[in-house]
């Protein structure tokens, strides 16, 4: 569960968000969407601790993450995994090497890397460019390998900020259906942070508009249907 409790952030004379509360259960899937400069990129960066609030409260699973040590923070951060609108790959890495490679930061034994690579991409569907090196994949398939590699610790929570930003309509729907998909098969709660709002109606999902750093509506689920590929 993550709740977000009256939650305010300001740069100098500047609010970014104000007064911001809603509660994510787990298993959900999320739009949070709104303008350039609304303020979903920096309630992103709260709960993912790159910022601290100015007041308020922002509690994940029970813990008022605001108020962790910094000791626990990289602990914290592996139950988040995180899709970028311009993929961070490493450009010298194959598909499968950067998959294994968020593994093997955290210490995760080579025996269980050699099965669960694999396997994620299978799930992402690109078990055939293991291979490659980004250079040599589309947008689409790197936003792909990105979205493997976000599902390598096995997190609870899959964040994904602006992910179809870089990639083509029809590649777009893909990553977008994966996404469905992972919150329903594998059951992770799933956040969408997006000012695209192509895809909202056809997926039928919870979606928090965020204007001027306030929640301006929070409109819930009518649908769990993926959209046609």
């Amino acid at each position: 569960m993550i709740e977000f409790i009256d939650v305010r952030k300001e740069y100098s004379d500047v609010s970014a968000l104000d007064e911001v509360s809603f509660r994510i259960e787990d298993g959900e899937f999320v739009f949070i969407i709104g303008h350039s400069g609304a303020g979903k990129t920096t309630l992103t960066k709260l709960l993912l601790l790159q910022e601290k609030i100015s007041s308020g409260a922002i509690v994940v699973n029970g813990t008022d993450i605001t108020k962790l040590p910094e000791r626990s923070i990289p602990y914290y951060r592996r139950t988040i995994g995180t899709v970028f609108q311009d993929f961070r790959l490493f450009k010298d890495k194959t598909a499968y090497e950067n998959v294994a490679f968020a593994m093997r930061a955290v210490g995760t034994p080579g025996k269980e890397i050699r099965t669960r690579v694999p396997a994620l991409l299978k799930i992402v569907s690109m078990e055939d460019k293991a291979k490659h090196f980004p250079s040599e994949l589309s947008g689409g398939e790197q936003q792909r390998i990105a979205l493997a590699r976000a599902l390598a610790n096995n997190p609870d929570i899959i964040i994904a900020d602006e992910p179809t930003g870089n990639i083509d309509p029809s590649m777009s729907k893909v990553i977008m259906n994966m996404l469905l998909k992972i919150n329903q098969k594998l059951k992770k709660t799933v956040i969408v942070v997006t000012h695209d709002n192509s895809f909202i109606d056809l997926l039928g999902q919870r979606v928090i508009t965020i204007k001027n750093g306030r929640v301006a509506s929070d409109i819930p689920a009518t649908s769990k249907e993926a959209c046609d590929e």
